[in-house]
């Protein structure tokens, strides 16, 4: 008999073939997709896998923008319905293949809504299944492996299959309509066309942003007064605050200045209390994505894109969980004895396991996953890769950690009946802090040991006059954490789904602020359309969709109801199109040139920069082509304007972001001198002569090809021109330079 098991990326192929063989796994590459062949109680078994999902939702006949509401849709190969899903399709015809040769079909992707969905559209419409085999883990060691392998279920999961199933087409639902209905509207008011979109969490998140932004401009500061006390105990500087705090009224303030003039100021109370403070809970996602913004700087997206690679690397259990639980059968002494071996962490780790090992938990469950654990195993990995996985072991280590000891030390100083109040608080016992470590940070505030009656000397009592401040903007770790706590999205998708209104264009900087755009569109929809930006109909989806996983409710229920609902929704948005489309068109317009002004073009001295999308991808160019031909070469990568000037040259800068680096901001003059100014005469003279043509280098690596100077945003290097049959090149010397091609003038 023989079997294929499909995994979701070919990583943790990989990681069960090599743990399930017998012996070495023998690989099997056809073109850029690979496949193992294992042999496993003398059992043949296929290990393949998927990149993702390879099937997607799309219309069974392709619809126009105007027509909508359109339902008509069905599950299809992923890289027949979208250009950039098209390195999909090796691995599908490979699964395909596979799937003809064996008995026996397993289905090993993560285990959640998604992953089940992953797995089930592959059995189904790749392999013409109903059903398979399913393997749960919740880490990728050998040991957890087998095990799921040795007590695999025998049929698929349905009821988290439906449930992901309904998901998919309720986002595709709202999602594709309500984008049609907002760009049709646009359109129909102003004959131009520019996709808005919105759907069913997108809406409802950013009517939260607007609210705050709202009430940040609607705020009007409040004058106060507070009074404090400086003074000196015992060659101890004081700075006491009047215990009433605030104060609204001048008179009053003025009137106790004068009463403590010149009085003596008596300790008249000293309070000490120690607390306990417990070991924090384990990490779920949301949690682990909330530190890890406040410690490491890392996006909620970011966070939870490196998490699930360091979950393939076989470093941390499977991070989407919404678990703040750790029960004993991970085994938590083989896990801290692993990770006593890693330097960083031999002695906390030892210190642990001379003490009872119980973790402290949390509330919440999730019936797919424990919390998120560092497995024990060790692999080179830097950077914030490295960071993030020292977060979570630090973590976990410290829910083991004793209760930490605070003491709070409160003053009560009496100036002719005014009472001041001083307050500091110091860690007692470290406890748990040591294992956290850098992480655990706390205000150390140390006061002197004092005693009623005592004596301090006043140098002054004086007042600061301030403003009441506006409610703060949302962050988005704080964001996050609001979308969960209304049910907002899924702890998959939250972090995906503010990405998405920053790549809109409906929100800007951090903290998070809305632009006009998002302003006006969540104001327009809840003047005409305020169902789809209602948080509570979103919020029922969502329990409806746990009704399914739990077996509670029909997935065919949900959908319709979400049809039926949806219909309702686009016949009154019908009524107000033309509204609608008036409201917006004018901050769609303005929002679009924002994004796209870099600044005057330095050529013709009257046309604009902006980013332009062409054949071959994005530039910048001039407004005032064809009289004026100025463009410059970008990366294809995100590019925002800055509204910067080069000091050294005058030309605008513009800000590239790429994916897990930070911001970079350059000049567009591939001639700057700020540009060259750190490096030497000698190394530019070299690079100058192999571009001329004066110096002739051969490759010291093939020996075939020569030596050229390669330009790019990032810098200037030296490479082979047998590229890519020869990757040689050397380090970068030249600073960041843009390419001009081209200018003329009429």
């Amino acid at each position: 008999m023989t079997e294929l098991i499909i995994t979701e990326k070919p990583q943790a192929a990989l990681k069960i073939a090599t743990a399930l063989a017998d012996n070495k796994p023998i690989v099997h590459k056809k073109g850029k997709t690979v496949y193992y062949e294992i042999t496993h109680a003398g059992k043949k078994i296929f290990v393949g896998c998927a990149v993702g999902h390879l099937f997607g939702l799309a219309e069974e006949k392709k619809s126009t923008w105007a027509s909508y509401p359109t339902f008509n849709i069905s599950w299809q190969p992923k890289f027949e319905i979208e250009k950039n899903s098209a390195y999909t399709k090796p691995y599908l015809t490979l699964l395909k293949q596979l799937g003809k040769k064996v008995e026996t079909i397993t289905v090993a992707t993560d285990y959640d809504t998604e992953g089940a969905v992953i797995g089930y559209t592959i059995v189904k419409y790749g392999l013409g299944k109903n059903n398979a085999r399913r393997m749960k883990f919740s880490t990728l060691t050998k040991d957890e492996l087998i095990d799921s392998y040795n007590n695999v279920n025998k049929k698929l999961d349905f009821g988290m299959i439906d449930a992901g199933i309904a998901r998919h087409h309720l986002d595709w639902f709202y999602g594709i309509n309500l984008t049609k209905a907002l760009t049709i509207a646009i359109k129909k008011a102003n004959s131009y066309f520019r996709v808005l979109s919105t759907g069913r969490v997108q809406g409802p998140t950013l009517k939260i942003i607007t609210k705050r932004e709202e009430e940040i401009k609607k705020f009007i500061p409040e004058t106060y007064w507070e009074i404090f006390l400086d003074g000196l105990y015992k060659k101890h500087k004081i700075l006491a605050e009047h215990k009433k705090g605030k104060f609204k009224n001048k008179k009053e303030v003025s009137e106790i200045l004068k009463k403590t003039k010149g009085k003596k100021a008596v300790i008249e109370d000293v309070k000490k209390t120690t607390k306990k403070q417990s070991p924090p809970t384990p990490f779920d996602l949301t949690t682990l994505q909330t530190e890890s913004f406040r410690h490491l700087h890392l996006t909620p997206k970011i966070t939870a894109q490196i998490a699930q690679e360091l979950y393939i690397s076989g470093l941390i259990s499977y991070p989407r969980t919404s678990s703040q639980k750790l029960p004993s059968t991970i085994g938590y002494e083989k896990i801290i004895k692993m990770l006593s071996k890693q330097k960083e962490y031999s002695k906390n780790c030892e210190e642990l396991l001379t003490k009872k090992l119980k973790p402290n938990e949390g509330k919440k469950s999730d019936p797919a996953h424990p919390a998120i654990y560092p497995t024990g195993e060790k692999e080179a990995i830097s950077g914030k890769k490295a960071q993030l996985y020292d977060l979570i072991v630090r973590r976990f280590l410290s829910v083991f950690g004793e209760p930490a000891k605070r003491q709070t030390i409160s003053i009560l100083i009496d100036i002719n009946k005014e009472i001041f109040h001083l307050t500091g608080t110091t860690t007692l016992e470290k406890g748990w802090h040591e294992l956290y470590g850098k992480y655990a940070k706390f205000k150390e505030e140390e006061i002197p040991d004092m005693n009623k009656e005592e004596e301090i000397k006043v140098k002054k009592i004086f007042n600061e006059e301030k403003e009441t401040l506006p409610p703060k903007r949302y962050s988005q770790a704080s964001l996050l954490k609001e979308m969960e706590k209304i049910n907002l999205g899924t702890k998959a998708t939250r972090a995906g789904i503010i990405d998405t209104l920053y790549n809109r264009g409906y929100i800007q900087n951090q903290p998070i602020e809305a632009t006009d755009l998002g302003l006006k569109l969540i104001k327009t929809l809840r003047k005409y359309s305020p169902e789809i930006i209602d948080e509570n109909l979103t919020k029922e989806f969502e329990e409806e969709m746990e009704e399914i996983r739990q077996d509670k409710t029909k997935k065919e229920t949900v959908i319709e109801n979400a049809k039926e609902s949806l219909i309702k929704i686009l016949e009154n948005f019908k009524k107000h199109e033309e509204k609608v489309g008036k409201d917006l068109s004018g901050a769609s317009k303005e929002t679009q040139i924002k994004a796209t002004k870099i600044g005057q073009c330095p050529e013709c001295k009257e046309g604009e920069l902006f980013i332009r999308r062409g054949r071959f991808g994005q530039f910048i160019a001039c407004n005032k082509y064809p009289k004026c031909k100025t463009i410059f070469s970008i990366p294809q990568n995100l590019i925002k304007p800055t509204k910067e000037i080069c000091e050294a040259c005058g030309l605008p800068k513009i800000q590239i972001i790429k994916k897990r680096r930070g911001p970079q901001t350059i000049c567009l003059n591939p001639k700057c001198s700020e540009k060259l100014k750190d490096y030497s005469k000698e190394k530019l003279k070299e690079m100058a002569d192999i571009e001329s043509g004066e110096l002739i280098k051969k490759c010291p690596k093939c020996e075939e090809g020569t030596l050229k100077v390669r330009r790019s945003v990032y810098g200037s290097f030296i490479a082979c021109d047998q590229y890519p049959k020869c990757r040689f090149t050397e380090k970068n010397e030249l600073p960041p330079k843009t390419t001009k091609k081209s200018k003329n003038k009429s």
